[in-house]
């Protein structure tokens, strides 16, 4: 396991599960995993930024979302969750998701329920879900989970497991990204930091906080 310098704590590398929202096919070489809060202007922004990496490279990029709402921040961040969530128990969840990213989106109950509707959704159930938190324990579970991969900002991005820092998402992003498509056309799969390993060896990985964004 790589080591941080002294008094830096490290931190567990996020797996996808199948409790996780993917977007893009299970075998690409690379997977963009996201820790955000709808009602974050910089998720909203970073949005847009995920849009380009995914037109950029097709077929070779897969995308995962994961909430972590601050609601001292943001007062309709955990409603929104909800509301994902909700979505996606209606196989809406990718739908959902950018009307809730919207730059000029607002999250409060009767807006999230008209999204609802222009989705087709069943709004009964929808409306009672979103009210009744239906899915809190999943959005905590995201939640304590990034808290346990080093999340310490929104957004935070992980490729193939390594976080990436700074307050431009777009520009690490791609060199991260370019980075992991190298190792995997050489048949080695990538480590916090750049150094590629052979598959099969060297297990969980871990990552130093870095710069903050």
């Amino acid at each position: 396991m790589p080591r941080c310098p002294a008094g830096e704590p490290t931190y567990e590398a996020p797996e996808v599960t199948a409790d996780d929202h993917v977007l893009g096919p299970a075998d690409t070489p690379v997977t963009v995993l996201e820790y955000g809060d709808y009602e974050c202007p910089y998720c909203r922004g970073a949005a847009r930024d995920v849009h380009r990496l995914l037109d950029r490279y097709p077929d070779r990029v897969r995308f995962v979302f994961r909430n972590f709402p601050i609601p001292q921040l943001h007062s309709h961040a955990e409603q929104a969750a909800e509301a994902a969530e909700a979505a996606a128990a209606q196989g809406k969840f990718w739908e959902m998701y950018e009307l809730l990213l919207q730059p000029s989106s607002p999250l409060d109950l009767d807006s999230v329920l008209g999204y609802a509707e222009r989705l087709g959704l069943d709004i009964d159930r929808f409306r009672k879900e979103v009210t009744g938190n239906a899915y809190a324990a999943k959005i905590e579970r995201d939640v304590r989970e990034g808290i346990r991969n080093g999340v310490n900002a929104t957004p935070k991005f992980y490729v193939n497991g390594e976080r990436i820092d700074g307050k431009l998402p777009l520009e690490g992003l791609v060199k991260a990204v370019q980075a992991a498509m190298t190792a995997a056309s050489a048949g080695l799969v990538t480590r916090p930091g750049g150094r590629p390993a052979q598959p099969g060896r060297g297990g969980q990985r871990s990552s130093c906080p870095g710069s903050a964004r």
